[in-house]
């Protein structure tokens, strides 16, 4: 770790110390968006980027403030622990360094989540996560726009990314601080929808994240972050028949497993056909998966550390391993089919707390439901894009923030039934200031009587006093006629 590396860490774990809760997300996104995974602190056989550092003050801040998850543990947080454990089980069947990387992976990305989780606790803080990305992004874009037209990266100066950006067809493919101008894209492409949602209430601010996330998109030059933010767009444009979505999920099946009755090849050939940013490998990443099918004895278990005979191209820095451009499938080598099953789990938990939470909030204002859609198709891109592209940088952050956040816009209890306790405690105290008003009428009653009755006593006259000494005649009890 240089000089810059060391003082950067430094300020931004001052921050994360510092901050107040609701702010103390914001410098593990600008450890993310700002720095490469070049500035690199080796503890032994350990090494500490800088994510994993911010990871490590994270957790002793929230010791030190006992901070908490919100809204308790959910199905996501329960599924993610086992992806973990086996995870780091599995290494046993490979190299004996194993262990190493996948300690440091499980500590990554299950820090950040937690992180994520603790820091961001209700839906106004996820709106304003949205506000701070949407201006977080502008600089990194503007550099990677100007990577695209010049050919150079400028944080090369930080390591860990190369000086020159790779040029395909014509194109210049800009990556910024991150590992691959696929990873870069895909960044852009899951803040996208963050700047739509906030057109309405900050236009200035959602102008400025189009500008960011959309320049990401453009400068990375690749088809995936495009047909990612095709992906989002289509699941955002079911807002409006949502209640029919059960019904259109099935048409898709159904649609598939047709497609695959009538084409020659396997369906998942259409990727094939993709190239929207020029020179793109659709085909390569659909033979990966025809050919992973074909070897699947070989780490359908438990992984394996050999995938270089699966395909006849490859990466020339890798001599073990093929290019597996898909999340999925990198699970399935890293740990086998129970590897890549629980993630899929992981994936369907998130998606089910996502209904959850619209059932929840059924009753709640449009803006509400609406977050909580935003969040479910910023999911389904993630989702569609791991067919492109297996997350291996600090791009992971951004994913695991819309994980986080699907957490927070739940409530412990529906919105329909925190109306009606509302309303039942508004009616009970409505109902005490009435019986309170009847009760001091009471007692001003009661005192006045008994301040009149003191004072008769205090009196003590007769009520033969209270009678004239001469009656008046007509009055009197005299026989006398009172005109006689």
């Amino acid at each position: 770790m240089n000089a810059i590396g060391l003082l950067f860490t430094l300020i931004v774990s001052a921050f994360l110390l510092s901050l107040p809760r609701r702010l103390a997300a914001i410098p593990l996104l600008i450890g993310a968006a700002y720095m490469t995974r070049g500035q690199v602190l080796e503890i032994g056989p350990a090494h500490f980027d800088v994510i994993r550092i911010l990871v490590t003050v994270g957790f002793f801040r929230v010791l030190l403030k006992g901070e908490s998850i919100a809204n308790k543990m959910n199905s996501i947080d329960r599924m993610l622990i086992p992806w973990a454990l086996w995870l780091i089980t599995s290494s046993a069947f490979h190299t004996s360094d194993a262990w190493v990387f996948r300690a440091g992976m499980v500590w990554t990305d299950l820090g950040c989540y937690f992180l994520f989780r603790i820091f961001v606790q209700n839906a106004e803080d996820v709106k304003y996560i949205f506000q701070v990305i949407c201006v977080l992004l502008i600089p990194v874009a503007i550099l990677m726009l100007l990577e695209k037209l010049t050919g150079k990266n400028y944080f090369s100066a930080l390591g860990g990314v190369n000086a020159s950006a790779a040029f395909r067809d014509g194109h210049f493919r800009a990556q910024g601080p991150f590992a691959h101008a696929i990873l870069a894209g895909t960044v852009g492409a899951g803040c996208f929808p963050m700047a739509l949602y906030l057109w309405k209430s900050h236009r200035r601010l959602a102008l400025m994240g189009l500008f960011g996330a959309g320049g990401m998109v453009f400068a990375a030059t690749s088809s995936g972050p495009i047909m990612m933010v095709f992906f989002i767009l289509f699941g955002l444009l079911f807002w409006k028949v949502r209640k029919y979505l059960r019904a259109i999920r099935w048409l898709a099946l159904l649609a598939v497993i047709v497609l695959d009755m009538i084409m020659k090849d396997p369906v998942y050939y259409l990727m094939a056909r993709i190239d929207l940013g020029g020179g793109s490998k659709g085909w390569h990443r659909a033979r990966l998966i025809e050919s992973s099918i074909e070897h699947l004895n070989e780490w359908w278990l438990t992984g394996t550390d050999y995938t270089r005979h699966w395909m006849s191209t490859g990466v020339h820095s890798n001599t073990i391993h093929t290019d597996i451009t898909n999340h999925f499938l990198g699970m399935g080598v890293t740990g086998g089919l129970p590897l890549m099953i629980l993630w899929v789990m992981v994936l369907v938990a998130a998606f089910a707390e996502i209904g959850k939470a619209l059932r929840q909030n059924e009753n709640a204002p449009v803006e509400h439901n609406l977050l909580i859609w935003t969040l479910g198709a910023i999911m389904f891109g993630h989702v569609a894009n791991y067919f492109s592209i297996s997350y291996f940088d600090q791009s992971i952050v951004f994913f695991y923030l819309i994980l986080a956040s699907i957490g927070a816009v739940q409530n412990t209890k529906s919105y329909a039934f925190a109306k009606t306790e509302q309303s039942v405690q508004c009616i009970k105290q409505s109902r005490y200031v009435a019986v309170g008003v009847i009760e001091v009428k009471k007692g001003i009653s009661q005192q006045k009587t008994h301040t009149l009755w003191k004072s008769a006593r205090r009196v003590n006259f007769s009520i033969k006093d209270c009678c004239p000494r001469r009656s008046i005649p007509w009055l009197s009890n005299s026989s006398r006629p009172p005109f006689g």
